[in-house]
């Protein structure tokens, strides 16, 4: 097999030794101390990204760089190394499409041959998990001192107070940032792809290699799906979510599960209580740890009214990433979607105040999915069963907003397995089984938030107030819906609390938000045939299958 799985053989392909991409792997990587930037401070990168034209300070303190044609990932450019030691273990399909070992060999030479003609690199040394018996060591090579920046202020710096200052480092992973090396014609023949930009991952040679792409979330993510591989074999149970615990109480726990834009960022970020992270955690035998050292915020229309930590996390030390600034006074305008919608702000987690260091808590009380319908046709809250729970993970019903991957212009109604798919190198029923069991054994309430659209589809129904999402979320945390009494929805099946403090009753039932509830009739069941049709992918017990829509 000598070719990416899918994609079709294409005529006259060049050779390897025709473009010469060389060889040695990483053993050639010339990272002598001549030429590298290791472990370096905050400021220091941001003087150097300054001088070398990378980015621009704004107002606040913030860096601010730009990605180019790329200003979200590129799923269908990602491909892992087919090797013997991971086949069985892999699903297959969607999102793993396969790259063949003598590939890895070319785009990994390719990566270095271009790295080692830069004048300088940078290098990050970190851990990727707060818990000491979970957590894997990362090297990071980059080309761009904004993009090491990035990098540290995610992760775990070595000595940091979120490592502990005696913590060992090891050398799990590598990840070769050559995001500025574009693929040629030639090249993408060569490798079968249609794209410049490809990004590799090999799991045995714990590996990842990115070239074309400057849109830094590639190297974010690849680290997640490295830990969604690894974490199973260590009991920990790896999930895409964000986690706050009440400031009076350590045992009030919460997990916000959701795609990018959902708001697990926004609703995690709450003065009343404490954060543990924004985006990627892990639930092993001793609780909750986080992944990462810092949050990936999405700051389109950020204002510091509707979000006041994230507002002042974006200080000197933080990233703004395609966020347009005045020319003159520097300020950031968060309005503007001239550069992308998917604009984003990166902080340590230490720049929300209150926020819990090192980043870990016990087990969850309440664990809430976030789905933003833009069919304007789910409920609001409901109160899931055991067998909706995962029936509801397992299928991963939301929207793919504006933005945050390649193409997307506008909210597009996608099942992303367990609200993670392009993260999940093992099948979905791995990661639906590993929440099932850790719900029971800790009796967990689940909960489905919807923070989409009401009173019709997109471009009809407008979104949910956030006053009334974060009514829904303070009223799940506080208990005054632990014993509420609950009407099933009659397509969804779906228990809908029959009333929430803050919220008026009407906005409860979706049916009454539509101007003609026959149109809501044939959104809903259109839907829920939808959810048919994606389950179907799905090998689950007859009382998890069942307890999907009744429409």
């Amino acid at each position: 097999m000598t070719q990416l799985a899918d994609a079709p053989t294409p005529t006259a392909t060049p050779t390897a030794s025709a473009l010469d991409f060389g060889a040695g792997g990483l053993s050639r990587l010339d990272l002598s101390p001549a030429r590298t930037h290791r472990n370096l401070a905050p400021a220091k990168l941001v003087e150097l990204a300054i001088t070398r034209g990378e980015g621009v300070l704004a107002s606040n303190g913030g860096l601010v760089a730009t990605t180019g044609d790329r200003t979200g990932r590129s799923p269908k450019d990602k491909y892992l190394e087919d090797s013997a030691g991971i086949h069985d273990k892999i699903g297959w399909g969607g999102f793993n499409l396969a790259l063949t070992p003598d590939k890895f060999d070319d785009i990994l030479n390719l990566a270095v041959t271009h790295l080692n003609a830069q004048k300088d690199l940078f290098i990050f040394e970190g851990f990727v998990g707060a818990h000491p018996k979970h957590r894997l060591g990362a090297q990071v090579v980059t080309e761009q001192a904004w993009h090491s920046l990035f990098i540290r202020t995610l992760f775990i710096p070595q000595g940091s107070p979120a490592a502990g200052a005696n913590a060992k480092w090891n050398h799990d992973w590598t990840i070769i940032n050559a995001g500025k090396r574009r693929l040629t014609a030639a090249e993408q023949a060569h490798f079968g792809v249609k794209s410049p930009v490809l990004i590799a991952q090999s799991l045995e040679r714990k590996t990842v290699v990115i070239v074309g792409s400057e849109y830094a979330g590639e190297m974010k993510k690849s680290l997640f799906y490295a830990m969604n591989f690894d974490m199973p074999e260590q009991g920990v149970f790896p999930m895409h979510c964000s986690c706050n615990v009440a400031k009076d109480d350590p045992a009030n726990v919460a997990l916000f599960f959701g795609l990018s834009g959902t708001g697990k960022t926004t609703l995690s970020a709450d003065p009343h209580r404490a954060l543990i992270g924004d985006d990627e955690h892990g639930w092993g035998n001793d609780g909750v740890f986080n992944f990462e050292g810092g949050c990936y915020a999405k700051c389109i229309k950020l204002s510091k009214s509707g979000e006041p930590q994230i507002w002042d996390a974006v200080r000197f030390g933080s990233v703004l990433e395609n966020v347009v600034i005045d020319p003159v006074t520097r300020v950031p305008d968060y309005d503007s979607d001239k550069l992308a919608e998917n604009s984003r702000a990166t902080y340590p987690l230490d720049f929300i105040d209150g926020a819990i260091i090192p980043s870990v808590a016990g087990h969850p009380k309440n664990v809430i999915f976030l789905t933003a319908d833009a069919y304007g046709v789910m409920p609001p809250l409901s109160r899931l069963t055991r067998e909706q729970a995962m029936y509801y993970f397992i299928n991963g019903y939301t929207s793919k907003l504006a933005g945050t991957e390649l193409g997307v212009k506008e909210p597009q109604p996608n099942f992303s397995a367990c609200f993670g798919g392009p993260f999940l190198p093992r099948p979905a029923m791995v990661y639906a089984q590993l929440l099932a069991d850790r719900v029971k054994k800790h009796n967990a309430n689940v909960w489905l938030l919807n923070t989409g659209w009401t009173g019709g589809a997109y471009g009809v129904g407008k979104r949910f107030r956030l006053a009334y999402t974060r009514a829904f979320v303070s009223a799940i945390l506080n208990g005054s819906l632990d014993t509420a009494k609950c009407t099933p929805d009659p397509v969804f099946g779906l228990p809908i609390p029959n009333e929430v403090p803050g919220v008026p009753w009407r906005v409860l039932k979706p049916r009454n938000m539509w101007a003609s509830g026959t149109d809501y009739d044939k959104k809903a069941k259109d839907l829920a045939a939808k959810f048919r049709d994606n389950d179907k992918k799905f090998q689950m017990p007859d009382a998890v299958r069942n307890a999907g829509p009744k429409g």
